[in-house]
């Protein structure tokens, strides 16, 4: 590596100076590097040396002024004040908050900004006032100038004035105003900020303005980028003879006007005057041809899953290594894939990134759902997020219970006086009665926070600290909002949200060991042996928007204030130096086109790919392509464990099969395992759309409660007396969906949205079966109703040559006698259905089979053989209520052979018979293992299907890593 930049300060330092250091300032952008150069002159002198003071540049010219500095927050409330001051003053009404805010924080952006490039603030916002006087307020300007701020004032006016329009014109009018009154103020309160400090000691009104004859010298170090009053006073001081400047520069694009790198300094040297301490800046990026490693990942976090392996690989101790986030979002991602290299971090963990904020952001939407809405329940998704939470501690036992409780109720909004568990936060969902209480019912439950953490054997600090942040910075807004009309609750919580965001932890270690994690701006200064950058996709590298302001781009130019392009020179300046002394050098980009991303490097890589010498080794992570293979197949045979649990289950025990499980296994003979042998359930859950099982419950119980009073009648009963029944159905309904939901539902404004629909829907399918019986037949007679306990049937197969039993198991819904109109009498088997189901088949040989063509059917002929066994009634006629089409296709099965009556319903009841001892015995065939049936159609609702659907993925994915 090339001799680093600081190193190169220490040795300059120590020939300048010698050993008496004690009255030398060396002023940084940052704090990162002091700790670096404090090493570098330890190992130049090699003894004990009076050591220099050390300052950030915001820490060396806050020594001219005794005043404290104002906090965000808190210029922001005196900005609001002073504010609708000046508006009562011009006989208006005072604006809200709320009405305020958002143009508040660029009102005091601009504030800055113009005191930081000593911009007069009467000219420039009166020039945003009116046009006509830019002959005579700009004679100063150039003609350039000047075309920049009529171009601005015709583009703004040629329309004419909006109401919009009229009222920023009378702002920026009133901004000189309250620019005077706001300084004036924070004076007055012995408050400063730092764009204060830095326009006062230009403008020679500093408290202690000659704070620099403390100092022999001043060193400026690694400084780039100067607004207009450093420009001004380092040439000062350097006029003095009490400054001397180290720039870190590369001639490669110093000397080249066309190099964006190079801005800032060139303007340092050549236009302000500044001398570099270090003389001419050599051409090392120029004459350099070493490799640079460039990974196009598939995908944002991708980046760092692939940096983990280049580190796994690179464990050489003695050279130092920097990880450089060019995209500050990938922090957290990448302490998660971080191999064990012993990091040392301060870019700042963000709040926005941790549990906390999670927590925090929870209880803001919980507490403005309610206060908005005006109501004492909550969705079911909040509480599943709550009870979920690490940071809540709820124990698993009362997570099982919740979640059991409102997928068997299907609660989809749970009441706040029903919410009864323990958790480390008691006080979450204590409804706030007055908008007053929200920040302190915040602050709460951050201390609550603060005492859960600290109970622990080892307390977090990163959390602790982030906790602690989070509290002063409530307790500013908590002061600022009693200055204030009493505020709403959404505008609170979105200015707590906007307050908090800023906040972040460093993760401290030792910065002279380990890798170093920071932002590409952090890295001012600093060199190291290896850097690995990511995030280096254009867009990020240089950024594409710039802070929002009122002051536009065209009077920015005219008045020399940032533009975009001066933030595309920095970002390519603090790009390019890491070519001038790293020796590995790895970039990292996604390479995956998605809505946040074009999948393109960096124009910086692009330019440097092009120009320079490098040799740029271009490596694409590939993404795996996966291919069907029948060895990752999931088969289970049926030895050892699994035949032994099968045949103690069905042949010893007689665990019962029923017509569910024999179509199952057709559809699925793995689904038959994981379900009836396995007996892995789905876990409890609730559906934004209510479950059509449910449906079908309700509507058999419904039906069953109608037709109870008929049963073992023996006389037949005429079909017109069900008409009786109808204006009983909504309220059977009702009670219905309450006790299956378990909860206690008297009319229909006590039902929620989902159970109004299944109301809805259950009433008319219970109408339309009893209106297809009036219709159909003059009367009835019930035989058997809703039975799910009389009819189990031995039945034997074949077992490794061995005859066996089985028990077949039928739930009857209900066999009934009916007088057709021409007077015939027919014995009946029916089952209702709510779903997709048909009476129609196109070859009944389709439905004996694998994958069977009509599972209905299927169901219904078991039912009505089990039946007949049991009872020794013949000639039942399977007949099937599929509300949504026997309306067009009637109740009978029917195919392409003729419709299930008489001889053919006879003959297919034998063929049945058949089938279905083949189907029993190939289920107990310890030959024939249980696999997927590919054919099947596989839906959405399925509970098994990741089983059979991505198994194989899942384990060609583990057989790759």
């Amino acid at each position: 590596m090339q001799t680093a930049f600081l190193k190169l300060v220490a040795a300059d330092i120590q020939q300048r100076f010698g050993n008496d250091l004690s009255e030398i300032a060396i002023v940084f952008n940052n704090k990162r590097p002091i700790t670096y150069l404090k090493k570098h002159l330890a190992d130049v002198y090699g003894q004990a040396i009076w050591s220099p003071q050390f300052f950030t540049i915001q820490e060396f010219f806050k020594l001219s002024t005794n005043d404290a500095e104002a906090s965000p927050l808190g210029q922001f409330f005196q900005l609001f004040k002073i504010h609708n001051e000046l508006l009562a003053a011009e006989g208006k009404e005072p604006e809200t908050l709320e009405e305020f805010y958002p143009i508040a924080e660029i009102i005091l952006s601009d504030f800055g900004q113009l005191d930081y490039d000593l911009v007069p603030i009467d000219q420039i916002y009166m020039e945003l006032y009116d046009n006509t006087k830019i002959d005579i307020a700009f004679q100063h300007l150039t003609q350039e100038q000047q075309g920049f701020i009529r171009q601005f004032w015709q583009s703004f006016s040629i329309a004419g004035h909006s109401g919009v329009q009229e009222r920023f014109l009378q702002l920026w009018k009133r901004l000189p105003i309250l620019y005077t009154r706001f300084k004036e103020t924070l004076k007055a309160a012995g408050q400063t900020n730092y764009p204060t400090i830095y326009r006062d000691l230009v403008e020679s009104k500093a408290t202690l303005q000659d704070f620099t004859s403390s100092f022999k010298q001043i060193l400026f170090v690694g400084f780039n980028a100067l607004n207009r009053a450093e420009a001004k006073l380092f040439r000062q001081w350097q006029e003095e003879g009490k400054a001397l400047f180290y720039f870190d520069a590369d001639s490669y694009y110093l000397d080249d006007n066309m190099q964006e790198a190079g801005l800032f300094i060139r303007r340092n040297i050549f236009q302000t005057g500044l001398v570099n301490a270090l003389g001419s800046s050599p051409n090392i990026i120029g004459n350099r041809t070493s490799t640079v490693n460039l990974y196009a990942s598939t995908g944002k976090i991708s980046q760092t899953k692939l940096l983990y392996d280049i580190l796994e690989k690179q464990n050489n101790k003695e050279q130092t290594s920097a990880i450089l986030l060019a995209d500050e979002n990938l922090l957290v991602p990448l302490l998660q894939s971080l191999p064990d290299v012993n990091p040392n971090i301060t870019t700042g963990y963000p709040l926005t990134q941790s549990p906390i904020y999670g927590i925090l952001d929870l209880w803001m939407e919980v507490h403005l759902e309610i206060s908005q809405l005006k109501k004492n329940k909550i969705s079911y998704q909040t509480i599943e997020t709550f009870i979920n939470h690490p940071l809540t501690q709820v124990s698993l036992e009362d997570k099982l219970q919740i979640q059991k409780e409102i997928a068997d109720k299907q609660l989809f909004e749970i009441a706040l006086e029903e919410l009864h568990f323990k958790s480390a936060l008691p006080q979450f969902f204590v409804p706030i009665v007055h908008a007053a209480q929200l920040i302190p019912s915040l602050i709460t439950i951050v201390d609550d926070l603060l005492y859960s953490i600290s109970a622990h054997e080892r307390i977090r600090q990163i959390d602790n600290n982030l906790l602690i942040e989070t509290k002063k910075t409530l307790n500013q807004l908590l002061l600022g909002f009693e200055t204030v009309a009493p505020l709403s609750i959404s505008f609170q919580i979105g200015l707590i949200k906007k307050a908090i965001s800023p906040i972040n932890s460093a993760i401290e270690g030792n910065p002279l060991e380990g890798i170093q994690i920071m932002g590409l701006l952090e890295s001012r200064c600093l060199n190291f042996d290896n850097v690995y950058i990511l995030g280096a996709n254009e867009g990020i590298l240089p950024k594409t928007s710039n802070s929002p302001t009122f002051i536009p781009n065209s009077l920015r130019r005219a008045y020399g204030l940032p533009i975009l392009e001066n933030q595309d020179a920095l970002s390519a300046y603090l790009f390019y130096r890491h070519f001038q002394y790293s020796e590995g050098i790895h970039i990292f980009y996604n390479g995956l086109v998605d809505e946040s991303s074009t999948g393109e490097e960096s124009r910086f890589i692009k330019q440097l790919e092009f120009e320079s010498k490098f040799n740029f080794e271009r490596k694409i992570q590939q993404q795996t392509i996966q291919f069907a293979d029948k060895t990752t197949e999931i088969i289970i045979e049926k030895q050892g464990e699994v035949w032994g649990k099968m045949y103690q289950d069905f042949i010893v025990d007689q665990k019962r099969i029923s017509a569910t499980a024999l179509t199952t296994y057709l559809q699925s003979p793995l689904q038959f395992f994981l379900k009836h042998i396995a007996n892995i359930k789905e876990p409890p859950s609730i559906s934004q759309e209510f479950e059509m099982n449910k449906l079908g419950t309700v509507i058999h119980n419904v039906m069953e409660k109608i037709f109870l009073p008929f049963k073992d009648e023996k006389d037949f009963t005429p079909t017109n007396i069900l008409q009786q029944h109808f204006n009983q159905i909504e309220s059977f309904v009702v009670r219905e969906i309450g006790f299956q939901y378990q909860v206690e539902l008297n009319s229909t404004s006590d039902l929620n949205s989902l159970q109004r629909i299944m109301l809805k829907i259950a009433c008319e399918y219970i109408k339309m079966y009893l209106e297809y019986d009036i219709a159909n037949y003059k009367a009835f007679r019930i035989i058997e109703l809703e039975n799910d306990t009389d009819y189990t049937l031995p039945f034997p197969i074949s077992v490794n040559g061995k005859e066996e039993q089985v028990t077949l198991y039928g739930i009857i819904d209900r066999v009934d006698e009916v007088v057709t109109h021409d007077d015939r009498i027919i014995s009946r088997i029916v089952d209702y259905k709510t779903g997709g189901d048909s009476v129609i088949f196109r070859e009944i040989d389709q439905v004996f089979a694998p994958n069977t063509e009509n599972k209905a059917l299927i169901q219904t002929l078991f039912y009505a053989y089990v039946f007949e066994q049991k009872t020794g009634r013949k000639q039942l006629e399977p007949h099937l209520y599929v509300a949504r089409k026997m309306r067009e296709e009637g109740t009978l099965f029917n195919g392409k052979e003729g419709v299930l009556t008489a001889d053919f319903l006879a003959f297919q009841k034998e063929n049945f018979v058949g089938f279905l001892s083949n189907i029993l015995s190939e289920i107990f065939n310890p030959e024939i293992p249980f696999r997927h049936n590919p054919d099947v159609t596989i839906y959405p609702s399925d509970p098994y299907t990741l089983f059979y659907r991505e198994a194989s993925k899942w384990v060609e994915n583990e057989e790759s890593v």
